[in-house]
C-alpha cells in the first residue's frame, strides 16, 4: 500500500471533496484504494455512506467500527492488540472502503502532543504514535489495498502531525483568496519540521508494539480549486491569485522542500505533457453538479443523465462541465500513478 494525503491547515480549500474524487478515479484503474476518515468533523464519512450515515453511529454491529474505538486499546493502555476492522466498501464502488471517522477524535490530541514530545521517556505513551498506522496497514492487507488516502483535518494537530508521518505523497489543495499564499508559508516551514521528527521518532519508537513506517513524505503539487470562471476562464478576481499561488509554489516552496529531500521529480510528467508545473489542476467551482453528485453519492465526474436529472441546454452545459472535471482528475491520478 501507498499512502497520499491532501493536507492545508487551511479551511474552506475542498479537501475532502477532492480526496474522495481523486480516490475514486484511481479506483477506476482497478485499484483498491482506503479512505480514512481522520476529521472528527466526518464530512468524508458522510460523502461516503450517505443517508446510512447515522444508522452506522447507532447500530450496536457496526458503531464501534471506526478511527477511534478501533486503536482505542493503544490509548487506554488495554493489552489488547489493534486488529482490522470490518471496512464498508462503497454500495457504488467495489473498489473504495472506508476507515470511518469519529467526532471525538480529538481526544487523543493531548496524549499524541505528549508522545510526540516526550523523547520516549514516558513508557505508556511510546505506543502512540504508530498506533492509527497498525490498523491503517491491518485493513489494507485484510483488503489487499493499493492506496490509502488519509482526510485530516485542518489544523498543525499533535493528531495531523501523526497522520503525515505514515505519508509517502502528499498534495496541497488550496484556493485564491488572500490567506492562502500565507498557509503555504507556514506549512513550508512546519512540513519539514514534521519530517524531521518522523525520521528522529522512527528511532524512538522502533522497539515500541506500533513502529512508525518509513516513509518519505514527498510532495507531489498543487491543486488550485474553488473559483468562478467567466468565458472559460478564471474570472479576473481569482487571476493574479492563481499566478501568486503558482509562482510561490515553484520557488519557495519547493525550494524549501528539496532541501529536506520532500519532492518527487516531475521532469518525465513534464517531457510527456502530462502536467507542466507543480500545479496539477486548477479546478473550478463545480456549480450545480456537486449537489447532484452529493445526492448520487458519486463524484463529479461519475454523474449520468439520469443523475443530472435535467435535459437541453442545462444538460448540455452540466455535461460539458461534467467532460472538463473527468479530464482534470484523469490528469491528477495519471500524475499519482507515475509518481507514487
Amino acid at each position: 500500500m501507498k499512502i497520499i494525503e491532501l493536507f492545508n491547515h487551511k479551511g474552506g480549500v475542498s479537501k475532502t471533496t477532492t480526496t474522495f474524487h481523486v480516490a475514486w478515479k484511481l479506483s477506476l484503474q482497478d485499484k483498491k484504494v482506503l479512505l480514512v476518515d481522520g476529521d472528527p468533523q466526518c464530512n468524508l464519512t458522510g460523502m461516503f455512506m450517505g443517508d446510512s450515515f447515522d444508522d452506522y453511529y447507532e447500530n450496536d454491529s457496526t458503531k464501534l467500527l471506526n478511527i477511534k474505538d478501533a486503536v482505542s486499546m493503544a490509548f487506554a493502555g488495554r493489552p489488547q492488540p489493534i486488529a482490522a476492522i470490518d471496512c464498508p466498501r462503497h454500495i457504488k464502488n467495489n473498489n473504495l472502503y472506508l476507515i470511518p471517522g469519529h467526532m471525538d477524535l480529538s481526544e487523543y490530541d493531548s496524549s499524541l502532543s505528549l508522545a510526540l514530545n516526550s523523547n520516549n521517556a514516558i513508557v505508556t505513551l511510546q505506543n502512540l504514535p504508530g498506533a492509527f498506522y497498525e490498523l491503517i496497514k491491518k485493513c489494507s492487507e485484510k483488503y489487499e489495498i493499493d492506496y490509502v488516502f488519509i482526510d485530516m483535518n485542518p489544523g498543525l494537530s499533535a493528531i495531523n502531525q501523526t497522520f503525515f508521518s505514515y505519508a509517502d505523497a502528499f498534495i496541497v489543495p488550496t484556493n485564491p483568496d488572500p490567506f492562502s499564499v500565507m498557509a503555504l508559508k507556514t506549512l513550508k516551514k512546519i512540513l519539514p519540521k514534521w519530517k524531521k521528527w518522523a525520521i528522529h521518532g522512527r528511532e524512538l519508537f522502533v522497539d515500541s508494539s506500533y513502529p512508525l513506517p518509513v516513509c518519505d513524505m514527498k510532495f507531489i503539487g498543487v491543486i488550485i480549486q474553488r473559483f468562478n470562471i467567466r468565458k472559460r476562464k478564471a474570472a479576473k478576481p481569482y487571476v493574479g491569485k492563481i499566478e501568486e499561488i503558482k509562482e510561490y509554489i515553484e520557488k519557495d516552496f519547493t525550494d524549501e522542500l528539496a532541501k529536506n529531500d520532500m519532492l518527487f521529480s516531475i521532469n518525465s510528467l513534464i517531457q510527456d505533457g502530462v502536467i507542466t508545473n507543480r500545479t496539477l489542476a486548477e479546478i473550478p467551482e463545480f456549480g450545480a453538479l456537486i449537489q447532484k453528485a452529493n445526492d448520487a453519492m458519486l463524484p463529479v465526474f461519475a454523474l449520468t443523465k439520469s443523475d443530472m436529472g435535467t435535459v437541453g441546454n442545462v444538460y448540455d452545459s452540466m455535461e460539458e462541465k461534467r467532460k472538463q472535471l473527468d479530464r482534470i482528475y484523469e490528469t491528477i491520478t495519471k500524475v499519482i500513478m507515475e509518481l507514487v
